[in-house]
């Protein structure tokens, strides 16, 4: 399998802006790019699988620049439906600062940064230089413009397709970069680097772009959208991770094992069939959380996540950090524990049951776990040793409904 068979294959092209790219991709030996803008400190799931084929094409011998959009950030790549809020200096310096540092760690590719050589172009240069070769009629007729027209597009969105096809021209002249590789929603703008490349200085650019990573409800992955799952472990844990995906649908893990792992066709394949026959082992799901976690993260907090799954899932939560059940159950109910107080009475007080009677029931009808231990004790004095790190109580009532204690 070639190179771009085996991108074919893992479902990661969408669309080549030339049949002659096909062979240059077998053949090794380009320089290329992708980019992101700094809208927040930290990558995501939706960007990984997009900066994983610098990894897979660098494996056969191609040159990969990361970008990081100093500049582009500043203006904001058109929505599709709203104008994109900006964002401060002060915020673009921070997050640039964080995407530089995690594009080395989890890539280790060279970073550049698209203000170095934006900053200095004062804006007759900028019009007469680069904006002299666009057409106003052929920006109109990109998808991101056409799909503003009736709500309304500023000038400075307008021109944000310039400012990245600048891009492509400086990386072109001072790289040697001949290929930009982005996802399909930049399609509009590769294009228009490869044009003025082609107008400018009458050379050959080539474009690719692979299909946006989507979750299971067809939304991408973005902070946009209120689905990120952030790669800085400060962020989203390697346990919020593995979560996630080992709760993934059967319908969407395959083509995530394709698109965001390095195993072989012949490994996926064999998972596949595992999983097939026996789906409620989750193995293609567990496959996908082991890739991914280690890949980011390392093999160590992998391990560390499945532990304190299996702990959880056991009840078996002394076993847990205080700082972890704080950060895994920020969103359940909160209550303020009150030490030498009897299970009945801190059940009422904490609202987690109505009254004193269901209080009675619910501990009589082993309905009522503490730390993971069902408690059957209406005599139960909650004491300070009862708290995971003399910080926090974690009650379960029923099957599902949790409930986290900390003292005042």
């Amino acid at each position: 399998m070639t190179l771009y068979e085996e991108l074919k294959w893992r479902g990661l092209i969408q669309d080549i802006s030339s049949p002659d790219l096909i062979d240059k991709l077998n053949n090794g030996g380009l320089t290329f790019y992708i980019g992101t803008d700094p809208t927040a400190d930290s990558m995501h799931i939706g960007h990984y699988s997009s900066f994983l084929i610098s990894k897979r094409l660098a494996k056969h011998g191609h040159r990969p620049i990361l970008l990081i959009g100093g500049a582009t950030g500043l203006i904001g790549d058109p929505k599709p439906d709203s104008e994109r809020p900006m964002i401060t200096y002060e915020e673009v310096a921070h997050n640039i600062e964080g995407l530089t540092k995690q594009a080395k760690e989890i890539f280790g590719f060279e970073v550049v940064n698209n203000y170095d050589w934006t900053k200095d172009i004062n804006i007759l240069d900028f019009l007469r230089d680069y904006g002299k070769y666009f057409n106003v009629n052929y920006m109109l007729a990109k998808d991101k413009v056409k799909s503003r027209l009736e709500t309304g597009i500023t000038y400075a969105e307008f021109s944000y397709m310039i400012l990245q096809a600048l891009d492509f021209l400086h990386l072109y002249e001072n790289y040697g970069c001949t290929l930009q590789v982005a996802g399909s929603d930049q399609w509009g703008n590769i294009t228009s680097g490869i044009e003025l490349i082609r107008k400018k200085l009458d050379k050959e650019a080539y474009g690719m772009v692979m299909p946006l990573v989507t979750d299971s409800n067809g939304k991408k992955f973005g902070k946009t959208e209120g689905n990120a799952l952030w790669l800085d472990k400060n962020k989203t844990s390697s346990f919020e991770l593995y979560q996630y995906f080992i709760n993934l649908e059967d319908s969407m893990i395959i083509s995530y094992l394709k698109m965001l792992t390095f195993l072989t066709p012949e490994e996926i394949e064999n998972i596949e069939k595992e999983h097939l026959a026996c789906p409620e082992k989750r193995i293609a799901q567990k496959a996908l959380a082991k890739e991914i976690i280690t890949d980011l993260h390392g093999a160590e907090e992998y391990e560390k996540a499945v532990k304190q799954a299996e702990s959880l899932f056991s009840g078996d939560v002394l076993n847990l950090s205080a700082d972890f059940l704080t950060t895994q159950f920020k969103d359940v109910p909160h209550f303020t524990i009150e030490l030498d107080l009897n299970i009945v009475d801190t059940l009422v007080n904490a609202k987690i049951c109505s009254s004193k009677r269901e209080a009675r029931e619910m501990v009589s009808g082993n309905a009522i776990s503490i730390n993971g231990v069902k408690e059957t004790n209406l005599e139960r004095v909650i004491k300070k040793e009862d708290l995971i790190e003399d910080k926090v109580l974690l009650i379960k009532k029923g099957k599902k409904n949790y409930f986290l204690g900390t003292l005042k």
